[in-house]
């Protein structure tokens, strides 16, 4: 078995339901008494988040690069980031290290090509759902159309995720607006919802959406375990 090198904290919310997935899929692949061997590095979240909203992404990528370096120094033998909005700065750690670096957009484009999918409606942060670093992987490796909500449903999207999610507060209210969102993006002629911020999760699951979901979450904790295991 391969050690996977987790980078987490942002949040870590999102980062025990990586934990839980990756050694449910071992135990259910390996048998009851089975783990996976995982390194997580954790960072602090605050100086993150001010870092990208006051668009000082070079010195969030500088603690990425940090962090990927002693998962790589500990034994990891890839690198997973919990986090989408941070694969803005994937090349930051790619340039770091000389272990694989598992992208969370490629097992999302595998998944929608797997299934037919050609048009994809994503929800994240704006950072993600406004700039390219996500849907550019996916429109050019994947030959996804990707749709994104109108600027007032992506102020709510990001709003809820940093405000409530990210410490851990889901609320039938904001499960309510999401859904309003998802169905927006399903009548503009999206196939699927990508949950494309790794909070998402907590909050609407697949009987919210009369779409296909595409949790990345999940997603990216499987292609973790596939990489461990092959």
């Amino acid at each position: 078995m391969r050690t996977i090198g987790l980078i987490g904290g942002m949040s870590w919310q999102s980062s025990a339901e990586y934990y839980r997935i990756i050694n449910e899929a071992v135990q259910e692949r390996l048998g009851p008494l089975r783990s996976a061997e995982v390194l997580m590095h954790s960072v602090d979240f605050g100086p993150i988040e001010r870092a990208q909203h006051e668009g000082r992404w070079d010195d969030a990528g500088a603690l990425l690069q940090q962090a990927a370096k002693r998962l790589e120094a500990g034994g990891a033998q890839c690198v997973v980031l919990c986090t989408n909005t941070m694969h803005k700065l994937a090349h930051f750690i790619e340039d770091a290290v000389s272990i694989p670096f598992l992208h969370i957009a490629d097992p999302v484009g595998r998944s929608a090509a797997a299934a037919g999918i050609t048009c994809v409606g994503l929800l994240g942060t704006a950072f993600t759902m406004e700039q390219d670093f996500m849907k550019a992987r996916l429109r050019e490796h994947f030959g996804l159309d990707v749709l994104v909500p109108d600027g007032a449903d992506r102020a709510i999207v990001h709003r809820i995720i940093y405000d409530e999610l990210c410490v851990g507060v889901v609320t039938d209210a904001s499960r309510a607006a999401y859904r309003k969102v998802m169905k927006s993006l399903a009548a503009q002629g999206a196939q699927a919802i990508i949950l494309g911020c790794t909070e998402i999760t907590l909050l609407v699951k697949p009987e919210d959406s009369e779409l296909p979901l595409l949790d990345t979450t999940a997603l990216h904790a499987m292609a973790a375990v596939d990489f461990a295991l092959q």
